[in-house]
């Protein structure tokens, strides 16, 4: 008996809503496919191990949140999210931050997941050891993501402007792993008590 059905089809539907919303009328097809595959790869995997292993409630909704931040980039690309076109020019600032705010994510996000993973499969215990693992894990996702972008800019010249979504700045790559970093250790520092909490009720 699975007693978080409910929640897990109310997230779905919600992020399908979404996903159309993200596609219809995007920026381009091409960006938006590229910012949302990580959604569509993820989904794949979920949906496969489901009868095995469901994650708990709270990275169930970090899941949720992150898929949407993934598909708002997708559907402005992360250099025109007009909310942060909004602060870029009411702080004048030198570029729209949105594409921080994602990177941060691809930090926080999958160190909740990494953990949940490797203290449910008994792979690592709390401590020390299971903090500095899973932010290599998380600074290991976040390099392999800009290789991923490197290679695609690479194959696809000028088409992958919108993806990369530098805006000038000759720091990018390292500013999005800076962050993805920060994110990973401020993910254990702040939800780890709550995530103990809510393995344990996975184990009674």
């Amino acid at each position: 008996m699975n007693p978080d059905k409910n929640l897990h089809v109310g997230l779905w539907l919600s992020l399908t809503v979404f996903f159309i919303w993200s596609a219809v009328g995007c920026h381009d097809l091409f960006t938006w496919f590229l910012e949302v595959f990580p959604f569509i790869l993820g989904t794949i995997i979920l949906l496969s191990v489901y009868s095995k292993f469901r994650f708990t409630r709270l990275v169930c909704w970090l899941l949720w949140l992150h898929a949407i931040v993934l598909m708002i980039g997708g559907h402005y690309t992360y250099a025109e999210v007009p909310l942060f076109n909004w602060i870029r020019d009411h702080f004048h600032l030198a570029r729209n931050h949105y594409d921080r705010v994602g990177h941060f994510m691809q930090g926080f996000v999958p160190a909740m997941i990494a953990r949940e993973i490797l203290l449910r499969l008994g792979v690592l215990k709390r401590g020390g050891w299971l903090f500095f693992i899973v932010v290599s894990i998380c600074l290991a996702f976040s390099a392999s993501y800009e290789l991923f972008e490197w290679l695609t800019a690479v194959s696809s010249g000028a088409k992958s402007d919108a993806f990369l979504g530098t805006q000038g700045d000759p720091w990018d790559t390292q500013t999005d792993m800076a962050l993805a970093l920060v994110g990973s250790i401020l993910a254990q520092l702040s939800l780890s008590k709550s995530h103990d909490a809510a393995l344990e009720k996975i184990n009674d």
